[in-house]
């Protein structure tokens, strides 16, 4: 026999799953005929970008582009030179995941574990590494259950109120930043850009009714030789990017996190009035990846009957992952950097540049523990008779923790880190680094939970009523529902025959008189 049931659309999300996937990376490549011989290394950048993800039947296929920038010294007639090439090469990865479909949101981070850079000949070079790609998928479910029935005066329902976590919003923002580099008179013009980096920092997500508000700062580095003589020189510029964009739904109660990524970075060296080379115009995509979820507290049944009907419950289980904690934590980094003396003593450090990742991360008891590595790129001017210029790479670990109350060692942990800034000195023929790293932590568990979807009655003889009384002795994990709904009676004609609240606890060993119930 139809109900009439009030039904509510429930929509949550569960990580169904990661894979970690190593790609290695061999290329060999032909200094341009346009460069000079190759003497030796400075350094290499390594950047990979992720073009395209495919999420098939419990697979997901990602393929990208690694960008490499190396910097060399070469020997033309007799005199040193810093030099720089780019190339670029594909890679792709499979990650296998069970459950996993089209569809399913997917997202992916792929960072450099391990690179370096030989000389093959004076024309060639070599790089060999190994990339670290992750792929984690999740599914988004969306179901009804029932949380009322109305006219409902012969059905006890016992209701409970759940916490759950919804996401609002998952988008992608692209965010285009212009700077135009002007180089003073005290430098000498541009001859050739070296390297140029663009770091995102001071990322701030803003939330406020139906409205996002998106900030950061872009810093723009430049490292260049100089025409003439060949003189290493750096700059660097900042500048605001802001972005509003409409999002109904949304208001500032809510939480977000964010990733922001530079997908690409272009450079345009101009005259200025006096047909000097000393104006480069940079233009950089940015893409923020921006996640908006909520609490919300929903009313469901837990349980219901009727003393004079059969009813038919229909429940399943649902998973759902529930955010316990979304905090912050900051770390500082420091670290003097050997340099090898054999190449002159370091006289000043021109350009600094780092990249960050997290290499374990724990849980214990009502604490977080991240560990990383600062990878750290120095570029120097030295007193070597083999040119002016030098570079030293290290990877400097780290360790940040930070207070969760109520985090247990069997939940789940997601940890990002981003390097918000890096600066360098010689000190004591050394290069003194100092960085500090963000990291966005959040803390979760995940849990099965058990809904009624669908409630029927069942067409059947009323249960049998009696005018004699029982008593009953309260048993483990009895309460006044229990024992109503066995009975056939309701808490209210319960509680008011043995004199008690009807939201009264009840001991073991109790006696309760049960009004005029069959037996079962």
């Amino acid at each position: 026999m139809a109900m009439d049931l009030i039904k509510e659309n429930i929509q949550c999300e569960y990580k169904l799953g990661t894979d970690i996937q190593n790609s290695v990376v061999k290329e060999e490549y032909v200094i341009p005929d346009t460069e000079p011989d190759v003497y030796k290394i400075l350094s290499l950048d390594a950047k990979p970008y992720i073009s395209s993800k495919e999420i098939v039947q419990g697979k997901v296929h990602i393929q990208g582009t690694m960008k490499y920038n190396v910097m060399y010294m070469a020997k033309v007639d007799d005199k040193y030179q810093i030099c720089s090439v780019l190339y670029s090469s594909g890679f792709s990865s499979y990650s296998n995941i069970d459950g996993t479909e089209g569809g399913m949101e997917c997202k992916c981070y792929c960072t450099v574990e391990h690179i370096e850079c030989k000389v093959i000949n004076e024309r060639k070079i070599g790089i060999d590494g190994v990339l670290m790609v992750k792929a984690t998928v999740y599914n988004n479910s969306e179901f009804e259950i029932v949380n009322s029935i109305d006219d409902n005066e012969d059905i006890q329902i016992l209701k409970k109120s759940i916490s759950m976590d919804k996401v609002v919003v998952n988008l992608e923002e692209e965010l285009v930043s212009k700077c135009t580099m002007q180089i003073s008179l005290d430098n000498p013009e541009i001859g050739r850009i070296l390297k140029c980096e663009v770091c995102v920092h001071k990322k701030e997500v803003k939330l406020y009714d139906d409205k996002i508000e998106i900030e950061c700062f872009a810093l723009f580095k430049i490292l260049y030789r100089s025409v003439g003589q060949g003189e290493v020189c750096y700059i660097q510029e900042e500048v605001l990017i802001t972005k509003e964009v409409s999002c109904d739904g949304v208001d500032s109660f809510m939480d977000s996190r964010s990733e922001f990524m530079v997908e690409g970075t272009e450079y345009d060296i101009k005259e200025d009035d006096l047909g000097e080379y000393r104006i480069v115009d940079v233009e950089s995509l940015i893409k923020a990846a921006i996640r908006i979820t909520t609490k919300n507290d929903i009313e469901t049944i837990e349980d219901a009957y009727s003393p004079n009907k059969i009813l038919k419950m229909e429940k399943k289980n649902y998973d759902l992952n529930i955010a316990l904690s979304h905090k912050y934590t900051e770390a500082i980094v420091k670290e003097n950097l050997e340099v090898d003396l054999k190449n002159g003593k370091p006289l000043k450090v021109l350009m600094t540049t780092g990249e960050v990742c997290v290499t374990d991360k724990r849980i214990v008891e009502g604490r977080v523990i991240i560990e990383g590595l600062v990878w750290t790129h120095a570029v120097y001017s030295s007193e070597s008779d083999t040119g002016n210029v030098e570079v030293v790479s290290e990877e400097i670990p780290f360790s940040t923790a930070i207070d969760v109350p109520g985090a247990k060692i069997n939940m789940h942990c997601s940890a990002n880190v981003t390097l918000e800034t890096m600066e360098a000195m010689v000190e004591a023929s050394t290069i003194g680094v100092k960085a500090l790293v963000l990291a966005d932590i959040c803390v979760y568990y995940s849990e099965s939970k058990e809904f009624i979807v669908d409630i029927e009655e069942i067409e059947g003889e009323p249960v049998n009523k009696k005018a004699s009384l029982t008593i009953y002795v309260v048993q483990p994990g009895d309460s006044l529902w229990k024992v109503a709904k066995k009975y056939y009676t309701t808490i209210e004609s319960l509680a008011k025959v043995n004199e008690l609240e009807e939201d009264s606890g009840l001991n073991i060993g109790d006696k309760l008189i049960i009004p005029g119930r069959a037996i079962i």
